[in-house]
């Protein structure tokens, strides 16, 4: 097989649930669907952690965050870098002969240097400020805080994304004037909140036109406590619909905003004849809950609103256009596997996770339930460990209450169902899974204590 190029699209903090092909009325992402339909839509994708440094060190380590060991944020009480001479894929594929270009946030939790991994030309987000700053543009505004606003200062041609997508077709160009196979990433900051756009997109959803979510409204009855602290945290306890709505709509002007640069880069690869030959992917490194279950951001929850992303793989010609997998895969694990086949590089014998090509062309689905893990945030340290099958979803907390959601009646993970002695056969039997995954990866919290927990139900 031919080695494949390679260009990632790894967003952040994309809803699985924000894209038109994946079914929300108010998503607005044309070029997004465009590639499904000339590709794959994995529509059970799952991020293995969801905080940003330790999802994305999974994805270059090919393996779970307890075993790289970046459990938190730089910057958070614990922060630990993975060392630096765990096996990558990019390491993977420069043996193999490949360019390897990034662009955008790093945010990777790894003690090396770029050179170390392979990177052969980074343009790091942070040179969009000063390059802004050149042009004698403002800053953007923070007035609004988390919650989203309108750029005045700027076109969609001057925003991140398209400076982004500017510095992805400049190096594409360049790609095509080498002969040999290259790895491009691009890493935009966005949809993450704060959610701050030029118009037309800032106001290119109308808050009227957005539903609320599935997990919209929660009380958080029956459930950890730290959930109804984050709210208070956030303050935003007591908002209803009307005021997340807003939130949310600037959300998906944001989602709309990357898309249009997605179209851009679809172009190029068309225009530089390299189309037919690139494997692209589009993902995201977790989700965010923008309002459901009355929260934001992501911490100290594992609900589907942050733990699924978006997975959609266009290869013309090895991938069957216009199909959709809706077998269980943990993205960032199985990419990393995915990128070294693609190549014809070794696979890191370290790596967990499975070959997505091969998956999409009838290959031996290898998961019926995907696991994940939480160590803290910026408001404190908490440990949380998940197993979800089609049907539940089981969340070990360490120093909480559990939580049991009956997926295939509570979609929005509504009601908590680990108490009361109802479902006790699947809290078991979920409860020995989580124990034996936790097991397989040397997760240093299982140990005799803890085991008890899950194995003999001594659990509050």
């Amino acid at each position: 097989m031919q080695p494949a190029n390679i260009l990632l699209i790894h967003v952040d903090q994309h809803r699985f649930d924000c894209v038109g092909v994946n079914g929300h009325p108010a998503a607005l992402t044309p070029n997004l669907d465009r590639l499904a339909a000339e590709g794959v839509n994995f529509t059970h994708a799952f991020c293995p952690i969801a905080v940003c440094m330790p999802a994305r060190t999974s994805l270059m380590t090919g393996v779970y965050a307890t075993q790289h060991g970046c459990l938190v944020n730089d910057g958070v009480e614990g922060y630990c870098p993975a060392r630096g001479d765990l096996p990558t894929f990019s390491r993977s594929l420069k043996a193999a002969g490949y360019t390897l270009g990034h662009v955008g946030k790093w945010g990777i939790g790894q003690d090396a240097t770029l050179a170390a991994l392979g990177i052969d030309d980074y343009v790091p987000a942070s040179a969009y400020r000063a390059w802004r700053g050149a042009q004698g543009l403002p800053p953007p505004s923070r007035a609004n805080t988390w919650f989203g606003e309108v750029d005045p200062a700027i076109t969609p041609e001057q925003s991140a994304p398209a400076w982004g997508a500017d510095h992805v077709i400049r190096l594409l160009a360049e790609a095509a004037e080498r002969n040999r196979p290259f790895f491009l990433r691009w890493d935009p900051e966005e949809p993450h909140l704060p959610s701050i756009a030029p118009e037309p997109f800032a106001s290119l959803v109308k808050p009227e036109d957005v539903p609320p979510w599935p997990s919209f409204p929660d009380p958080l009855v029956g459930k950890p406590a730290i959930q109804r602290q984050q709210v208070r945290s956030w303050g935003i306890a007591g908002w209803g619909w009307d005021q997340w709505a807003p939130v949310v709509a600037r959300y998906l002007g944001v989602v709309a905003l990357i898309d249009h640069q997605v179209g851009r880069i679809l172009a190029a690869l068309d225009d530089l004849g390299l189309a037919e030959q690139t494997l692209v992917v589009y993902t995201s490194d977790h989700g965010d809950l923008c309002g459901g279950h009355g929260m934001i951001d992501k911490h100290y929850v594992m609900y589907d609103d942050v733990m699924r992303v978006p997975l959609i793989l266009r290869w013309p010609g090895r991938l069957p256009a216009g199909s959709r997998v809706d077998a269980f895969v943990t993205a960032a694990l199985d990419l990393a596997t995915t990128f070294c086949v693609a190549a014809g590089a070794d696979v890191p014998p370290t790596f967990q996770g499975h070959d997505l090509v091969a998956l999409a062309n009838g290959g031996q689905v290898l998961r019926d339930r995907v696991f994940g893990s939480y160590h803290g945030a910026q408001f404190g340290a908490y440990s949380q460990r998940m197993v979800r099958t089609r049907d539940w979803k089981y969340i070990w907390n360490a120093t909480a209450e559990d939580e049991l959601y009956c997926l295939a009646e509570d979609a929005g993970e509504l009601h908590n169902r680990a108490a009361g002695g109802a479902c006790a056969e699947v809290l078991h039997a979920l409860r020995g899974d989580l124990a034996a995954w936790m097991a397989a990866t040397n997760d240093p919290l299982l140990n005799e204590w803890t085991r008890r927990q899950l194995l003999d139900g001594a659990k509050i």
